[in-house]
């Protein structure tokens, strides 16, 4: 009889190098069903790992298909470098739920000062758990680092977006609509390197080739958090830009004046259906495992990775979500 097929679960199912791989890996990770499972199915799914990892043969009951399921539902749930279970609204398969109802409401109730505020707070309060439970690598952030970490990404984002709604005020009401997407773009580049400021001071951790860590780098550390700052902004432009637009264009048109109440709903069902597609969509701008040449790296990590490896040209590291 032929030797049973080896999987790789150290990789993901689809060829990351391509777009259309790493499309297929995010929509399955990113699947919002995954949010809804319980802890049991969690360690139902880990133990099947861990059985296959440490016998290399396919459980009772379990084929291919059942043990990449059991992956993704796992990496969905459990932190890649750490292992630590992730809190649930922070995953990224609770995204386009949660990014459906905060976006909604940011961009239908935009016109007044305390609405602005809440939802801004709300909004940044949300992507700050984001940012933290998808950071990149092991290190610890202290609860005073964390709390400094939120003060700031929130000032900032209620400060851009004060700002922004005091300029538009006497212009088209369209201009208004479109405060909370400026907002969200430039808080992006607070909060995401606020909340991981733990890995700009002490680095991210690299591997070599083999999957041997080399050390913590601060130059991956930042160009990481750049990767994911753009990936964000990707991933609100649907949402915050195209639904004002249409919404826009279709109360120009008196379509909800016999039903007001139906603007909510209606801006909801179409900002759903732009994270849907946007959120996976967004995460494979650039790869997960992503990758630096050992010249670009700080000198000492250099060393160390052409100690491990003498051949190489390229370290790796998760650059977080």
């Amino acid at each position: 009889m032929a030797a049973e097929k080896v999987i790789n679960l150290n990789e993901p199912r689809w060829d990351q190098s391509t777009f259309g791989g790493r499309a297929k890996h995010f929509i399955t990770l990113t699947n919002p069903l995954n949010c809804l499972a319980t802890d049991s199915q969690l360690d139902h799914a880990k133990s099947i790992l861990d059985e296959y990892k440490k016998t290399k043969k396919l459980p009772a009951g379990v084929d291919e298909d059942k043990l990449w399921a059991a992956k993704y539902l796992y990496d969905s749930a459990f932190h890649p470098d750490t292992g630590e279970k992730m809190t649930r609204i922070g995953r990224m398969s609770a995204q386009v739920p949660m990014n459906t109802i905060v976006t909604g409401c940011m961009i239908t109730f935009y016109k007044t000062t305390a609405a602005t505020v809440f939802w801004q707070w709300t909004n940044q309060t949300f992507n700050a758990i984001v940012n933290y439970t998808n950071r990149s690598g092991d290190a610890v952030i202290t609860p005073k680092q964390l709390l400094a970490s939120y003060v700031a990404a929130c000032g900032g984002a209620l400060s851009t977006a004060l700002y922004l709604k005091s300029k538009v005020k006497y212009m088209n009401p369209m201009y208004a609509r479109l405060v909370p997407f400026a907002a969200v773009c430039s808080a992006n580049f607070i909060n995401i390197p606020m909340m991981r400021s733990n890995e700009l001071l002490h680095g991210t951790p690299v591997f070599a080739p083999e999957g041997q860590r080399v050390g913590d780098s601060k130059k991956a550390a930042r160009k990481g958090i750049f990767l994911v700052c753009i990936s964000r902004v990707a991933m609100a432009l649907p949402g915050f830009t195209f639904v004002p637009l249409i919404t826009n264009i279709a109360e120009n048109r008196n379509l909800f004046c016999r039903y007001p109440m139906a603007d909510l709903p209606f801006q909801m069902a179409l900002v759903c259906l732009c994270f849907t597609f946007a959120t996976p969509l967004c995460c494979a701008l650039f790869d997960q495992k992503a990758t630096m040449h050992i010249n670009d790296i700080e000198k000492n990590l250099k060393e160390e990775a052409l100690k491990i490896s003498p051949k190489t040209d390229t370290v790796y590291f998760n650059k977080g979500l």
